[in-house]
């Protein structure tokens, strides 16, 4: 019997990525990741993992972000037992990114409890921070490049995907079958990252597609964050950016840096208003082998790469409530990016209605989050039982996705010396999925589809 590929996430959607490769004794798990934004999707983390947990031998892990690796506090909970495989880096963020997803589910269920909004008495978080602590002690950090043995007979290996610290391109050779899963595909020609590894074959191709239909603005990317900073300054209000802790937020304090030493905006106050961000920006000032030109160009300067001049740290709840009673102008960074939980939230109840506020979102939105209802013109917006009114600015920048957009996934596509003998595309809303179908499609002898959620393929 050859072996098998079941897509058991982020098959139509952009979120829950979780891939079953078996053959013979051998069952492996390509990422772990929670399904987020609409209820139909966050609903799916509350049923049993497909198959029994102790029956996954290993987790491959392409990096830390919650989409791809929040589940597997949960699969430990469940009875998986097994080594993760990951790079340093990403073995390093998930140590900050799953106690934190852990204490948010903890967080939420407590909530619940005290206000009675959940049909469930009493309300359970999806996993605790003791599962969480459990799970970490199972983590396997290897070098990019380096070959390692996940089961028996299986070989596989990590390569660099540009996306975030520690992203990796994952690579597995099992049934004399070599398989290439993607990851998050990162961008060529940013600051901070290297760009994507080339792989040059495959038998069985997992590409994600979450800008498949779209290319990323072509302008400066400081532009609109230029923008936003100079509206707040003459407004004398808070410019407010969801963030992702970990990539977004440090692209974000480098270009503020950039900004300030060109005097393109003023030196406003800047609160990193994250505990998770602080410590992803210390795990990114230490990990320079994966530091591009740009980077590495800053640090032999001896600035501060992450650190414009205006940078203050928020790092205890106490620290986050006193910047409700402090006045405009400033900017504040924090999390969640999609707005669907953290600091943010509160900072959106306080100054949303207040028409001198900036919020500047600078990364994907998925469908059903609080970020896609403002992005898409929501006049107000529902948090912490409250209807709050939307008077606020809203701005939105593309250009600072980690993702790879239509262009830069087909140029990688292009480092294959030859076609791979099946493409399935991954981790992309319908209309982004089916965009690059098409595009792939056209080119002479490559077979591709859209993956299926559920679906089963034969390697062979």
């Amino acid at each position: 019997m050859s072996a098998t590929l079941r897509f058991l996430g982020a098959a139509g959607t952009v979120t829950g990525s979780r891939h079953l490769l078996e053959s013979g004794a051998s069952r492996l798990l390509m990422d772990c990741g929670l399904f987020q934004g609409l209820k139909e999707l966050r609903l799916r983390n509350w049923a049993r993992f497909p198959v029994p947990a102790p029956s996954i031998q290993a987790v491959l892990l392409s990096h830390a972000h919650i989409d791809h690796s929040g589940f597997l506090p949960r699969l430990g909970k469940e009875g998986f037992t097994g080594p993760i495989y990951c790079t340093r880096g990403t073995a390093d963020l998930l140590k900050i990114m799953l106690p934190d997803a852990a204490h948010l589910q903890e967080e939420e269920a407590e909530f619940a409890n005290r206000h009675h909004t959940s049909k469930h008495d009493p309300a359970l978080p999806l996993f605790t921070a003791d599962d969480a602590a459990r799970v970490l002690r199972l983590v396997r950090p290897v070098g990019f490049n380096g070959s390692f043995s996940p089961s028996a007979g299986v070989t596989a290996r990590f390569l660099n995907s540009g996306h975030i610290v520690g992203a990796g391109l994952i690579e597995v050779r099992i049934d004399g079958r070599v398989v290439v899963f993607s990851g998050d595909l990162g961008r060529y020609g940013v600051p901070i990252m290297r760009d994507p590894d080339p792989v040059p074959a495959a038998d069985v191709l997992l590409v994600e597609s979450t800008y498949g239909n779209r290319l990323h603005p072509a302008d400066d990317h400081h532009d609109k964050l230029a923008s936003a900073v100079a509206r707040a300054a003459v407004q004398r209000g808070w410019l407010l950016i969801p963030a992702f802790a970990v990539g977004r937020s440090q692209e974000i304090l480098y270009d503020l840096r950039e900004l300030e030493d060109a005097g393109r905006i003023p030196s406003l106050p800047i609160y990193l208003d994250s505990p998770m961000a602080i410590q992803a920006t210390a795990i990114y000032a230490g990990h320079p082998e994966e530091h591009d030109e740009d980077l590495a160009r800053v640090e032999a300067s001896g600035a501060r790469p992450f650190g414009p001049k205006g940078l203050r740290i928020s790092r205890t709840v106490e620290d986050s409530k006193r910047l409700n009673d402090t006045d405009g102008p400033g900017i504040i960074i924090a999390g969640s990016g999609m707005a669907t939980g953290g600091r943010i939230l509160h900072h959106f109840l306080r100054r949303l209605p207040e028409p001198q506020t900036t919020v500047l979102f600078v990364g994907y939105q998925a469908a059903g989050t609080r970020g896609r209802l403002l992005k898409d013109g929501a006049r107000a917006l529902k948090m912490f039982g409250q209807d709050v009114p939307v008077r606020a600015t809203i701005m939105v920048s593309d250009s600072y996705s980690a993702h790879a957009d239509q262009a830069e996934i087909m140029r990688w596509l292009g480092g294959f010396t030859q076609p791979p003998g099946a493409t399935y595309i991954v981790h992309g809303e319908p209309d982004a999925a089916s965009a690059l179908q098409a595009l792939i499609a056209a080119r002479p002898g490559w077979r591709v589809e859209v993956a299926r959620d559920g679906q089963l393929v034969s390697l062979g």
